[in-house]
């Protein structure tokens, strides 16, 4: 049951081989995206499986399955890329993203000139708006939603650009919170980075998604309204990610249940990187800010 999944102290973290013992305990999971459905280049066939074999289990309730992602996108554009990779669209129910998050704190500023700061590839989250566009020099707010150029840039190269903004005081929307995402065998820098940047400025940040309660809330409702059976305790629903600073930092503030994938973006500080076991965590995990109920190094059944 759920109740025996719960951690007090590092020392009581459960290591998992697969779901299968936890999952009956559970009516909904929140699961993270990259590092857990995908690397950024291949799918974990094993991770959809193991949501597609949570959905089909009997309950009083249908099991649910809401994906969770700080990608700065939206939830469609999200699902194409999925479709792409090959995760089964059997392994869940629902998306939410950050890129949702953001349009709606953008709807809500649409009568002020926005400025973007990311890649052309990001451009679907401003679908649709009605949105006022402006220049560097005379933006109301600026949308980051990542590095122009991930794979040769870092935060520390935006510096120059981002400092007059913070004297000016102009509002960043963090459009993706994460700092770094997996990408094969990299981690990249993701618009998290900047936005902690941008803070350490003097800057002032509204972040959408992950660890923010806002996108749990969504997600939840999400859930909610597929099948119209009332509200979810959240004793029933299990986050799972591979980031302590995100998905384990936003379940243990939304009172949910949280599992960490060990060979995410933590795989090299697990010392699972290269494909060695899963050891003695006990150490790494008492040095966190706050600890998963459990550990798997792959999502699987």
């Amino acid at each position: 049951m759920a109740e025996t999944f719960r951690a007090a102290h590092p020392g009581e973290v459960a290591i998992l081989d697969g779901i299968a013992g936890i999952a009956p305990g559970f009516d909904l999971i929140l699961c993270d995206v990259w590092g857990v459905l995908h690397d950024g280049v291949h799918a974990h066939r094993a991770a959809g499986e193991a949501l597609t074999r949570f959905r089909a289990l009997p309950g009083e309730r249908p099991r649910r399955v809401v994906l969770v992602s700080n990608a700065p996108r939206p939830g469609s554009a999200v699902q194409a890329q999925l479709d792409g990779f090959g995760v089964p669209r059997s392994a869940y129910d629902a998306i939410v993203t950050s890129g949702d998050l953001t349009r709606r704190l953008l709807a809500e500023r649409a009568g002020a000139p926005m400025h973007h700061l990311g890649p052309d590839r990001d451009l679907p989250v401003f679908d649709g708006l009605d949105l006022e566009r402006g220049g560097p020099e005379d933006a109301a707010h600026v949308v980051v939603t990542g590095l122009l150029d991930d794979e040769a840039e870092t935060a520390e190269d935006y510096r120059a650009r981002l400092a007059p903004w913070a004297a000016r005081g102009v509002t960043l929307i963090c459009a993706n919170p994460d700092l770094v995402v997996e990408r094969g065998e990299r981690l990249i820098p993701c618009a998290g980075a900047v936005a902690a940047l941008y803070e350490e400025l003097g800057g002032s940040v509204v972040y959408a998604g992950k660890p923010h309660i806002p996108v749990y809330e969504a997600a939840l409702a999400a859930a909610e309204g597929l099948d119209g059976a009332g509200p979810l305790p959240r004793d029933r629903v299990l986050a799972i990610g591979d980031a302590i600073r995100t998905d384990v930092a936003g379940a243990r503030a939304f009172g949910i249940a949280a599992l960490l994938v060990a060979r995410g973006i933590h795989a090299e500080e697990l010392g699972v990187a290269a494909g060695a076991p899963l050891g003695d965590i006990a150490h790494w995990l008492e040095a966190q800010a706050v600890h998963p109920d459990g550990v798997i190094d792959l999502l699987r059944w």
